[in-house]
């Protein structure tokens, strides 16, 4: 039994040592272009976004893993088990961009009382990147977001992709329409599911449609102000 116990504590701290490790690597990574202080700012807001997916996994019951993070790829949890319906799926999705949001804004709300120009550079990242994963295209969390709503949202998230990549090139990019070319086949074939995974009532689907269309607006115009105070403190 005392054995059982320590494999099982091994087994957490090797968890959590993953999760350190992996997120120390992308600070180290990341210092090396932009600073340590905005690499650990940067860090600490992918860290917020995958918290709330975990924590919402945790709240429907789903077995779930610790966060790890790669360097210029972003940060993900391993959930062990699937969702058993779209709006479970929506639910664990959603909560990563609120829980990115909010964190984002807190910098924003402290760059502004305190002037500190880092701050509100690092409030810029998390709006932009949450916004961007808000994009209606699976594995994004705005494709698993509106996929409880409607997947011919997903038609609509394609060639917003392709726009962002024609805008800003990266191999990033290329890797998400990898991931998400077999979603949108899906879509526009139907089916590939199981019978009645998207079967949700219709007051949860505009729920969650004004959800997904509120919060994009918000991260919009924030991503925007954001930008422009940044273009202003360029120029000085």
């Amino acid at each position: 039994m005392k054995l059982l116990l320590l494999l099982l504590g091994g087994a957490k701290f090797g968890k959590l040592l993953t999760t350190g490790g992996t997120m120390l690597l992308s600070i180290g990574v990341y210092a090396l272009i932009w600073g340590w202080r905005y690499a650990a700012g940067f860090v600490a807001l992918l860290f917020c976004h995958e918290m709330g997916h975990y924590l919402a996994a945790k709240q429907r019951g789903l077995k779930v893993g610790m966060p790890t993070f790669i360097p210029f790829v972003g940060a993900w949890i391993e959930l062990k088990e699937q969702p058993m319906n779209a709006e479970t799926e929506a639910y664990v999705a959603m909560a990563g961009p609120l829980a990115g949001t909010a964190a984002a804004l807190v910098c924003y709300v402290l760059a502004r009382s305190e002037g500190s120009d880092l701050l509100l550079a690092i409030s810029y990242s998390g709006f932009f990147l949450n916004l961007f994963n808000l994009i209606p295209v699976p594995p994004l969390d705005g494709g698993r977001m509106t996929g409880v709503v409607s997947r011919k949202f997903w038609l609509l998230g394609a060639p917003v992709l392709v726009g962002v990549f024609m805008w800003r090139p990266s191999p990033m990019l290329i890797l998400v329409a990898l991931l998400a070319a077999p979603h949108v086949l899906k879509a526009v074939r139907g089916g590939g599911e199981a019978p009645g995974y998207y079967a949700t009532p219709a007051a949860k689907r505009i729920e969650y449609a004004l959800l997904y269309l509120g919060l994009t607006a918000y991260l919009a115009v924030m991503s925007h102000d954001v930008h422009e105070m940044l273009a202003a403190v360029r120029a000085r």
